[in-house]
């Protein structure tokens, strides 16, 4: 009873603090770009730039991280992550120049590695150890809300203190929430295992399993960074009215919260595999229903799309456990995420520049082809 408690009360702190770390920074610039660009005389694309340029440097510290992880607990990552996710927000907050605000960006880009989702996976996994698995979908349940509660708040702190003041603002709930979730609710890891261990759970999984899973879970990243930057312009450029446009992608939260609830209840058993293979269907079948249906199947590729990526998520953390154990899953899937963040910095540029060039059905042809590679590369893993 007292473990499972335990377990809860983790679960429900690192769910919190991960709400409050995407919410603070991936979801930042959706609201925050424009009156940043105008009060510095700067384009927002290059605000776009410095946050791509963070999701880079993300990618590039995702291993190192891991690794920190794996051999000393996630508890300590997490807690230096606020520190730092304060520092970031606060340079971007008091940000005088094109420079001050750039090097607040890249601050930033170190917090997102130390304190997203692959930091909390790789927590669980030293832990929980195989048992990862529900803890991880429960941490989701919690994150899903990140840009529901984000959007709303940081516009509303922007209305009433500015764009700084919002950035101080998240700073602080930084230091006066996250911290103490992540430093005083979060448990000490258990020792690592040995490294022959390590070496065996790894050996147990088929050679090429890396290099397939990096590859699924780069072109499902994809599809997740360009259809968040441009849902949308997609959506009214299918024909959609600007109106059901807005109202269709305010469903892709509840959708993926949706998803993860069925994961979490009668979809518990399913194996990852599976799981995975269905997300890509999913989201496969919804960019057909829009080429072939048009504007009215919009709330429907919405649905599908969240659903699918909310599966997405959880399979990031528990495909690699299931496939390669828990051991030195800090470090692997700081390599296995590494390809799908730089991918994803310049996604939303490139399907940008695709949707405007090549028109809709364009987009949504590519969107197609990378769930179908995904979903076909999946088939080269092994269920054990």
């Amino acid at each position: 009873m007292f473990q499972d408690r335990q377990k809860a009360t983790t679960v429900t702190a690192l769910g919190i603090a991960q709400t409050l770390a995407w919410a603070s920074s991936y979801y930042l610039p959706a609201i925050l770009a424009r009156p940043m660009a105008a009060e510095l005389g700067l384009s927002s694309s290059t605000i776009y730039a410095w946050f791509s340029g963070a999701l880079l440097l993300t990618a590039l510290l995702g291993p190192v991280v891991g690794r920190a992880i794996d051999r000393r607990g996630g508890r300590p990552v997490l807690a230096l992550s606020n520190l730092v996710f304060a520092a970031g927000l606060v340079l971007i907050g008091t940000a005088q120049s094109q420079a001050w605000m750039g090097a607040g960006w890249l601050v930033l880009g170190v917090a997102m590695a130390m304190g997203l989702y692959d930091a909390a996976f790789a927590t669980l996994a030293g832990l929980y150890g195989a048992l990862a698995k529900g803890p991880i979908t429960g941490v989701t349940l919690f994150a899903g809300f990140a840009s529901t509660i984000g959007w709303p708040l940081t516009t509303f702190l922007e209305a009433e203190i500015g764009w700084r003041g919002a950035c101080l603002a998240w700073a602080g709930l930084q230091l006066l929430l996250g911290l103490p979730l992540n430093r005083l609710l979060v448990p000490p890891a258990p020792p690592p295992a040995p490294k022959s261990a390590a070496a065996g759970e790894a050996a147990a999984a088929a050679p090429h399993a890396m290099w397939v899973i990096g590859f699924v879970f780069a072109a499902t990243g994809i599809v997740t960074a360009a259809i968040a930057a441009h849902q949308p312009a997609l959506l009214a450029a299918a024909g959609a009215s600007p109106e059901l446009a807005l109202l269709a992608a305010a469903l892709t939260g509840p959708a993926q919260v949706g998803a993860r609830l069925l994961q979490f209840g009668l979809l518990g058993n399913l194996h990852p595999l599976w799981t995975s293979r269905f997300a890509c269907v999913a989201q496969g079948l919804g960019t057909v229903a829009l080429i072939v249906l048009g504007g009215p199947a919009a709330v429907a590729f919405t649905l599908l799309y969240g659903a699918g990526n909310g599966l997405h998520t959880i399979a990031r953390g528990t495909l690699p456990l299931a496939v390669f154990g828990p051991v030195g899953f800090g470090q692997r899937q700081g390599l296995l995420s590494a390809p799908a963040r730089l991918l994803q910095a310049g996604a939303p540029l490139a399907f940008g520049l695709l949707l405007e060039g090549a028109g809709a059905l364009a987009a949504l042809t590519a969107i197609i082809a990378l769930c179908l590679a995904a979903f076909a590369a999946l088939f080269a893993l092994r269920v054990r």
